[in-house]
């Protein structure tokens, strides 16, 4: 335990926030596994969660509960929060020599010299149990849909070294959730999910690609593909194509779902949002296309909403 603990503190990564909990609150020897973790980074375990709570808030109108459970919502932000953060640190485990060859990256904790990777991997290991704790309280069929979701998310890694395309297997990964919120609620799928899920990874390959553009450089130099450097120039007709078809697909998952016409209206104000972020692109400028990436937070704010009205209306 005392081994596992011995970590150097050099500092927080150069793009992280700036006087964060994490570098003031914490203790010395634990902010290392915090920002392996990306603890002070809320914006990735939003992503991973907002499809969850999107298929919870569908599935519990679509079977006519009167109330959302609570505790799956509370289950599903864990659940979030543990496999987001065993997925950041499994990541910078695979990608630690790459990661020292990039600016942003270089400062991260393994190829800074905070943690080692015999200590990173045991972080996983219990972020890992965390995240199996909290399935392990929903039904079987979830419980077994939950795991099958590890083989996606052990490729994820290895595909920007092979593809041009591996935001597109993040997207497998991250809207994975889309299909396990319906089935904790209903015990089974249907289409709905399906198309809930088909529609979260369109979502996230657009907004991937904005955030991929910040590296876009180092990416060239080191080998590295993106969607980013595959689109280019036209990043932003791929980004109308990646996200029309977001919000095409997430109207017909509300369609297939019976739900109310809030449901609806959360799909348009979102596609209103993801207007919005496709006009304020500029691929060169990677302090906006940083914030862009960060506003899909808000995006999942207004497609949950209205699924969640909808549960009363």
């Amino acid at each position: 335990m005392i081994s596992f603990l011995r970590t150097k503190d050099t500092g927080p990564v150069a793009d992280a926030v700036k006087r964060h909990w994490v570098d003031t609150v914490l203790p010395a020897p634990v902010r290392p596994y915090a920002r392996l973790a990306r603890w002070e980074r809320p914006i990735g375990w939003w992503l991973l969660l907002w499809p969850c709570w999107w298929s919870l808030a569908m599935a519990t109108a679509h079977v006519e509960a009167s109330m959302i459970n609570l505790w799956y919502l509370v289950l599903f932000w864990i659940g979030a929060v543990a496999m987001r953060g065993a997925g950041c640190t499994y990541n910078d485990l695979v990608d630690r020599d790459i990661d020292d060859k990039v600016e942003r990256t270089r400062s991260r904790p393994i190829p800074a010299g905070q943690v080692t990777p015999r200590q990173a991997l045991g972080f996983l290991v219990i972020q890992a149990l965390v995240g199996l704790l909290v399935l392990v309280q929903f039904n079987i069929f979830t419980i077994l849909l939950g795991l099958a979701s590890l083989a996606v998310v052990a490729l994820y890694p290895f595909m920007k070294r092979v593809t041009n395309w591996p935001q597109l297997f993040l997207g497998l990964a991250f809207s994975w959730g889309a299909l396990v919120g319906w089935a904790a609620t209903t015990g089974s799928l249907s289409m709905a999910p399906v198309f809930l899920y088909l529609g979260g990874i369109l979502w996230t390959i657009g907004y991937d690609t904005i955030y991929a553009h910040q590296d876009k450089e180092d990416d060239a130099i080191v080998g590295v593909h993106s969607t980013a450097r595959l689109f280019g120039e036209k990043t932003r007709l791929a980004l109308v194509i990646l996200y029309g078809g977001a919000t095409l697909l997430f109207a017909t998952a509300v369609f297939f779902a019976g739900l109310s016409w809030p449901a609806y209206a959360g799909v348009a104000a979102g596609a209103v949002h993801l207007g919005w972020q496709m006009k304020k692109l500029d691929i060169d400028n990677p302090d906006e296309c940083l914030r862009l990436f960060k506003s899909n937070a808000q995006y999942g704010w207004l497609l949950f909403a209205g699924m969640l009205l909808s549960i009363w209306v």
